[in-house]
């Protein structure tokens, strides 16, 4: 055989002997029995479509047929190429009629289910799906059932206030009614309350529920824009009487479009020198409801308050530490709306300043007193010896008296500040100051009653 027809075995044929480029068929020295190609697997791949052409012609004994077969490539070659490509595809014939007795010879194998590979691309993110929770159905009724509106009104002793006339009102709850008006100044931008009058004021209560004392009540007016409680204002105390006429007029300054966000709150107090001041009622009003410019007066119904006493005030404090030279600074800077304790001329407080090591008191003082007023401006400092490894065990008791020339000063509230505080913001602060050496820390604190204070501090109880 030529070599054309060994190269073309080499290239068309699998089964080639590669030590002496022999067929495998026809070498001596790779000749395999039928275990071995069993083994062996697979037969060569797919012959050609015009190679398997040329086979057949060829079993009809018609070789002629089978060159006009070929592609037209090989047709296109001189004679002695297509003499050589005739002799390959002899000897490709000769070994499919092996290979085809050695099919028909071994047994039949065992067909396998094989899976199709999935091919992706790296680094793709895969979606998550999530397995279905089957949930239960509720119908309206039981959906509506579960919920509570008197956790979401807005005053929890009210039955829908909007739903009710100021007569229907007076006749349920019997608290009075309250006479103001209100207009909006464009020219100075600042909101006008009158408080005029206030008519069939319930009497006092006792504390023991059991009666009503003879005694008319003390009734004052604080008056404020919600949700802003802490700017309020307040009236004067109008003495023994259910029908006081108060005549006053406050100004807040505040844009419009703040103004008509609003809601202006008139809460009527009863002033009790020897106790808590108790509300008697309250008349809540939108501000977008009314047309300020042009203003207006009226006449509403109080309604029960939620708060049944009103707020003691609130106390500036700055305090500072120096580590260098062991000195604790306290700044007394102002106090609002403190509780009035005299009738005639509001109050006149002062702050008086304890330090307590431990449970000892060990140092006293106290500010300036500030005449006919609830909101004083003190702007005072004060300086306490105070060593390092002492400040850990150290308590401020601040208390805010009203001076009374007749009798004892009137307690108006009190808070402690240090290792026994009276309550999450002061220890708030203190922990601001530690952390803060030779830095001035500001922070307004709410009084409390000296009851609250005793039960939660035993530094309280240490003070007169």
């Amino acid at each position: 055989q030529g070599l054309l027809a060994r190269i073309s075995d080499l290239l068309l044929c699998r089964w080639t002997c590669r030590n002496c480029c022999q067929k495998c068929f026809d070498c001596n020295c790779c000749q395999t029995n039928e275990d071995e190609v069993e083994i062996l697997g697979p037969f060569p791949a797919q012959t050609p479509a015009w190679l398997i052409s040329s086979q057949n012609e060829d079993k009809d004994g018609d070789s002629d047929n089978a060159i006009s077969e070929l592609p037209p490539t090989l047709q296109d070659v001189s004679p002695d190429r297509r003499r050589s490509s005739s002799d390959t595809s002899r000897s490709t014939y000769s070994l499919t009629r092996r290979i085809s007795s050695l099919e028909s010879r071994r047994p039949s194998s065992p067909l396998i289910d094989i899976k199709p590979i999935e091919f992706g691309i790296i680094g793709a993110k895969k979606e998550i799906v999530q397995p279905t929770i089957l949930r239960k159905t509720y119908t309206p009724d039981d959906y509506f059932r579960k919920f509570e509106p008197r956790l979401y009104s807005l005053d929890s002793n009210s039955d829908d206030m909007d739903s009710l006339t100021d007569e229907e009102i007076l006749s349920k709850y019997q608290l009075g009614m309250l006479h103001f008006s209100t207009q909006y100044d464009l020219l100075h931008n600042y909101l006008i309350v009158r408080v005029i009058e206030a008519k069939d004021l319930p009497p006092p209560i006792s504390y023991d529920g059991s009666r009503q004392d003879m005694a008319h009540s003390n009734p004052y007016v604080k008056i404020c824009l919600l949700p802003d409680q802490k700017n309020s204002k307040q009236t004067g105390v109008k003495r023994k009487t259910q029908n006081p006429v108060f005549e006053e007029r406050y100004t807040f300054e505040i844009p419009f479009l703040e103004a008509q966000r609003r809601t202006l709150l008139l809460t009527v107090v009863d002033f009790d020198k020897f106790s808590r001041h108790c509300v008697i009622g309250k008349v809540s009003m939108p501000l977008s409801d009314v047309d300020l410019v042009k203003g207006g007066h009226w006449w509403k119904a109080l309604v029960p308050s939620s708060q049944n006493e009103v707020e003691l005030g609130e106390l500036l404090l700055s305090l500072n530490y120096l580590p260098s030279a062991g000195r604790l600074n306290v700044d007394i800077i102002r106090a609002k709306q403190l509780l009035q304790t005299d009738m005639s001329q509001g109050s006149d407080p002062f702050v008086k300043i304890q330090l307590v090591h431990g449970l000892k008191l060990t140092k006293t003082k106290k500010t300036s007193c500030m005449r006919g007023t609830i909101d004083p401006f003190y702007n005072e400092s004060f300086s306490f010896k105070v060593p390092q490894e002492e400040l850990e065990n150290a308590s401020l008791v601040f208390t805010v008296y009203g001076h009374n020339v007749k009798s004892s000063n009137d307690f108006i509230g009190r808070i402690v500040i240090g290792q026994y505080s009276t309550g999450a913001p002061e220890s708030n602060h203190w922990r601001r100051m530690l952390s803060a050496h030779r830095t001035a820390v500001e922070q307004w604190h709410s009084l409390r009653s000296r009851e609250d204070c005793d039960r939660v501090s035993p530094a309280s109880l240490e003070v007169t």
